[in-house]
């Protein structure tokens, strides 16, 4: 009897690659966006204008692909960790809108848009990633918390002066007591997966400043130009090896040696 045919998962499987790839992405974000602004002379807006396009243009090719495809799924999320930190820049540095205030803002916009997802398809999962509307809802998604970890990262790092070590340390931290709790006492999967994935991009953030920003400033003075190329080209070696091994697909995406899905 013939199989229905199985519908492809849109995003790579939850390894110990996509969350060193994901810290890379929201670390990227925050320098390339400084080096956009700063170092090119862009400024805030034609670096948000630019960088947007760029996004958009990414996302045709992502929604338009029938699987996972790694380079164009990560190049999606540096992207888009960009653009979320370009969006919360905006807000608080030409529109005057203080950090507690877009932190707050983004936080409801985050469970808005998990409360419509979930109304709408009973699910949070990203293992089900095969439709365009639960696409565009997980993008969502993505882009508000990349905006919300910046606001809340400036927020402990500049706000608090705290520094961007200890803002670093805080929120590793909290990114450990998250996987002590899912696999130490079965917290549910999908709820500790959004929490860590959240405060991955204010930790990531803090390690970027913390390497790019001058010695007088709390950081190590690298620079944005030696921190993003630096994460950038991690980035793409390790995308190069998961498309060529394909180590963080879902079972049904993965193909045998004739090159057929695994469960087709």
């Amino acid at each position: 009897m013939p199989r229905t045919p199985q519908r492809l998962n849109k995003v790579p499987e939850v390894t110990i690659y996509f969350w060193i790839i994901k810290i890379l992405c929201t670390t990227v974000g925050e320098t390339a966006a400084d080096f956009l602004n700063t170092n090119l002379k862009l400024g805030l807006t034609r670096t948000t204008l630019v960088m947007s396009a760029a996004l958009i243009a990414t996302m045709v090719f992502q929604f338009r692909a029938r699987e996972y495809v790694p380079g164009v799924y990560w190049l999606t999320v540096v992207l888009i960790s960009i653009v979320g930190t370009l969006i919360t820049d905006n807000l608080t540095d030409d529109l005057g809108v203080a950090l507690e205030t877009t932190t707050a803002l983004f936080a409801v916009a985050l469970v808005v848009t998990f409360a419509a997802w979930f109304a709408s398809e009973r699910t949070l999962s990203i293992h089900t990633i095969y439709t365009v509307r639960r696409e565009a809802f997980y993008w969502a998604t993505i882009l508000f918390t990349f905006a919300l970890g910046t606001a809340a990262g400036d927020l402990v790092s500049e706000k608090l002066s705290l520094g961007y070590l200890v803002a670093a340390v805080i929120f590793g931290g909290l990114i450990a007591m998250v996987a002590f709790s899912h696999f130490g006492f079965k917290v549910n999967a999908i709820l500790a997966f959004w929490i860590a994935y959240i405060l991955t991009r204010p930790f990531g953030a803090s390690i970027g400043d913390y390497l790019s920003q001058a010695p007088g400033d709390g950081g190590l003075g690298l620079g944005t130009v030696v921190t993003s190329a630096l994460f950038l080209l991690t980035i793409l070696v390790l995308v190069v090896y998961l498309a060529v091994t394909r180590k963080d697909e879902t079972a049904p995406n993965r193909k045998d040696g004739n090159g057929r899905h695994a469960l087709s």
